[in-house]
């Protein structure tokens, strides 16, 4: 029954009267507008009144008791004064009216209505509660995470965080959820409060509100760290429940469109459902993976002592392997005596005599062993080469002390001195 005036759009309205502005939400879904927001901007040089409007006249027409609870507080709080200020309108919410009461009508206040297609602060809600739903089993075991949640539960819920801090204190467990109930129901109204009116409040109570987040934050903080970190399984499958939940809540109030909402908590649901069947496939798939995977090859380097008996063992396993090869009947023996020098030595070996003889053994002991001639002609001539490098420097030394001499004879003193 109002004579309101209806924005659309990109209106910009000046007035100069007490007048009443109503915005008529669009019924029709788009998807484009699921991260879009109105703003409606009011402006003026002098100081004006505004004040919002209760869609409903009648609080006994109220259909849940936070539209009640709004509609008493609105009657006893009184509408906030100021030259300029801002109302967010969500798409496809509840329609909104409110009244403009200037001070001085000889200055005119403009009423603007301009759209913001992404709005940012929607977008982070929704982003924040897909990350906080699928990281809350791995988040709620994190000490950290433990006392920022306490600190958030008792600055915005401080009656909740009141309730739990003295549960010792209560007898009953059904009294504790009654006054739990309640509690939680003044908070949410206290949120929801405090989420229409945070910018008036900011301008006009900022030192208050600064007051009081760090009062009780740092209270709040205080009684978790005394409490401790949750240590009990129950406990953290509670917590864990509590951050999905919350996770819940920013994804339904990060899109403009309800429907939207409950299909990605649908689909987030499902997907942690069939996290554990998914996850269980995925392993039996690297298991697969990496028993078909070719072993890398391994390379060590071995020392003298290691090198030397390798070589020993191999050399005898090779020696070992050729006898019985030349045993075989399949083997041509005829054939192979044709072009040997020494078929006699050649039959031995196969009969088990060793592949070479004690005076070739001696030999090869004189010529590369321990005192051998091989082994004195390296080492001589390592130490000429190192005696040569020596004397070579030496010289390029002494010719380069002599040419330093010979410029200085050359350069008269003073000049000398200062070159020096």
């Amino acid at each position: 029954g109002r004579n309101c005036s209806f924005l659309q759009e990109m209106d910009v309205i000046q007035n100069q009267d007490e007048a009443c502005y109503c915005y008529v939400q669009n019924r029709t879904v788009r998807l484009q507008y699921v991260w879009s927001t109105l703003q409606v901007e009011v402006k003026s040089t002098e100081m004006f009144r505004f004040e919002p409007l209760s869609e409903a006249s009648n609080c006994r027409n109220s259909e849940t008791v936070f539209e009640f609870a709004a509609c008493a507080v609105q009657i006893f709080w009184k509408p906030q004064t100021s030259r300029e200020t801002s109302i967010s309108i969500k798409e496809y919410g509840e329609d909104i009216c409110f009244k403009i009461q200037p001070f001085s009508k000889t200055k005119p206040y403009t009423v603007s209505v301009k759209r913001e297609m992404l709005d940012g602060k929607l977008l982070f809600l929704f982003v924040a509660g897909i990350l906080l739903f699928h990281f809350a089993s791995s988040l709620s075991r994190s000490t950290k995470v433990f006392y920022l949640s306490g600190i958030i539960l008792g600055v915005l819920a401080l009656l909740v965080f009141v309730l739990l801090t003295f549960k010792r204190f209560i007898p009953r467990h059904s009294t504790f959820w009654i006054l739990m109930s309640g509690c939680w129901m003044s908070s949410l109204y206290f949120m929801y409060y405090f989420k229409e009116n945070v910018q008036w409040l900011w301008s006009e109570h900022r030192y208050y509100l600064l007051g009081y987040f760090l009062a009780v934050g740092i209270t709040s903080f205080a009684i978790c760290y005394q409490h401790g970190p949750l240590t009990t399984e129950l406990s953290i499958n509670l917590f864990t429940w509590m951050l999905q939940l919350t996770a819940f809540v920013l994804i339904y109030c990060g899109v403009t469109i309800p429907q939207v909402a409950y299909a990605v908590i649908a689909v987030s649901l499902c997907s942690k459902g069939l996290g554990y069947p998914l996850g269980a496939a995925w392993h039996r798939v690297r298991k697969m993976k990496n028993h078909f995977k070719p072993k890398k090859l391994v390379f060590k380097f071995l020392t003298e002592e290691e090198y030397r008996e390798q070589g020993e063992t191999e050399t005898i396993r090779a020696l070992e392997e050729l006898r019985s090869l030349c045993r075989n009947s399949d083997f041509p023996s005829w054939l192979a005596i044709t072009r040997l020098q020494s078929p006699r030595r050649f039959a031995a070996f196969v009969l088990g005599s060793p592949h070479i003889s004690p005076a070739e053994a001696k030999a090869h002991d004189e010529e590369y062993g321990i005192g051998s001639s091989f082994l004195e002609e390296q080492l001589f001539e390592t130490r000429a080469e190192s005696e040569q490098d020596v004397s070579a420097n030496s010289i390029y030394e002494e010719e380069e002390e002599e040419e330093d001499n010979e410029m200085h004879k050359q350069i008269p003193f003073p000049y000398a001195t200062e070159l020096l």
